[in-house]
């Protein structure tokens, strides 16, 4: 098994693949050969259903399926060169709606955020539409605070893109950037390194306890809300999806259902 993931683990940094794929790769992996052999499999087609099954009874989310699925598919077609492909569908995912904050909670859980760091990124994360891994990865020469632009560079799927930078956060980075460098982060931690996302999503569960929330959002909430108000404030599908980094369309689509005004429009007949 050793071999078999040392030249997993090489073929990944090969493929350029980022360090979170990679970690979730090598995991599925490791754990299809592990349940191959204790179930004496080696027809790869029924392992890998079995293998899949087996996740389906635990009642392990869609996602996770597929995400398996893929694992499994990489190992054989570009670690083991295998010409048979695996015969199988992705498994149907739950079409669940984001959760979306209104204007009024997220200036109450901004409010509620008494370290003024964590209160900014929180303040970020809604004004540009930031994943949490693109918070705290953020660099002083990213921020255009003149022209009111982030450049946010290798992010999901090894991406650059361009997003609005709120006018109201203009002083309040000014004053946290100054004396940095071009190539300093702009939120570091108290050692002066990189923050870690689980302390930024830590403090914004924080909050919103405290500002009394009660729905069970997340920090990625704060970026569903900014592409919901937008569509709400009038702004194309399309500027939205180039905002958000979408590559499909379809991913920018489902904030149209919850920012659709006809439906909020219509009153109950009780």
């Amino acid at each position: 098994m050793e071999n078999v993931l040392d030249k997993t683990k090489r073929t990944l940094r090969l493929r350029n693949y980022s360090p979170k794929t990679c970690k979730a790769y090598l995991l599925y992996i490791k754990k299809y050969i592990t349940f191959s052999k204790e179930k004496g499999l080696k027809d790869k087609q029924k392992a890998t259903e079995d293998f899949l099954l087996e996740k389906h009874k635990r009642k392990q989310s869609p996602q996770t399926i597929n995400l398996a699925l893929n694992a499994v598919r990489f190992l054989y077609a570009e670690v083991l060169k295998d010409p048979q492909k695996i015969d199988l569908k992705f498994a149907k995912r739950n079409k669940k709606l984001p959760i979306v904050l209104s204007h009024a909670e997220i200036e109450r859980i901004i409010n509620a955020t008494e370290n003024a760091k964590y209160r900014l990124m929180i303040a970020l994360g809604y004004g540009c539409g930031l994943r949490v891994s693109e918070a705290v990865a953020l660099k002083v020469a990213d921020l255009d605070i003149d022209e009111l632009v982030v450049h946010l560079k290798g992010a999901k799927g090894k991406k650059d893109r361009i997003s609005v930078l709120p006018e109201k956060l203009q002083n309040d980075l000014r004053n946290l950037i100054a004396g940095k460098c071009a190539d300093d982060f702009v939120f570091s931690s108290n050692r002066g390194g990189k923050l870690t996302t689980t302390s930024l999503q830590k403090m914004f569960r924080k909050s919103l306890e405290k500002a009394l929330v009660s729905k069970s959002a997340t920090f990625h909430s704060l970026r569903h809300s900014f592409a919901t108000h937008l569509l709400e404030n009038g702004v194309d599908v399309r500027y939205v999806q180039e905002l958000l980094g979408h590559q499909n369309i379809r991913s920018t689509q489902i904030y149209t259902h919850v920012a659709n005004p006809k439906l909020k429009n219509i009153k109950s007949p009780l």
